[in-house]
């Protein structure tokens, strides 16, 4: 299974990105897949999730409201959304996949990940 993310960049506070992950090598079905995050000397924390049929979608608190997560089948690809962005956001994004076939916000639970994309918000 290869992710591979992309759309990061630098934007000023307010303004909106949409990141992108392509899954390829496997059958995705099952699969549960997330965007996780980690700013410089912090731990990498969760962000959002979907079911890969599109259903079960979850968000941190920090994003809740302005981020949305969704699943393009057709392209086998994953989108954050991500809106109102403030400088609090900034970070590596990392999109991830789990084949536990259930929902979850811990790292340890995803088996494959991207390469990361970076997100710099200005103030």
């Amino acid at each position: 299974v290869q992710l591979q993310a992309s759309g990061g960049g630098l934007v000023q506070a307010g303004d909106s990105l949409r990141l992108s992950c392509t899954a390829s090598g496997g059958t995705f079905s099952y699969y549960f897949m997330a965007w996780f995050r980690q700013a410089p000397g912090k731990e990498r924390q969760f962000v959002a999730t979907i079911a890969w049929s599109g259903g079960s979608t979850y968000y941190s608190n920090s994003v809740k409201g302005r981020f949305t997560i969704s699943v393009d089948n057709a392209k086998s690809t994953v989108i954050l959304q991500m809106n109102n962005l403030k400088p609090e956001d900034t970070a590596v994004y990392y999109c991830a996949a789990s084949s536990r076939g259930w929902r979850s916000t811990t790292r340890y639970d995803y088996d494959y990940w991207g390469q990361g994309t970076q997100v710099t918000v200005s103030s």
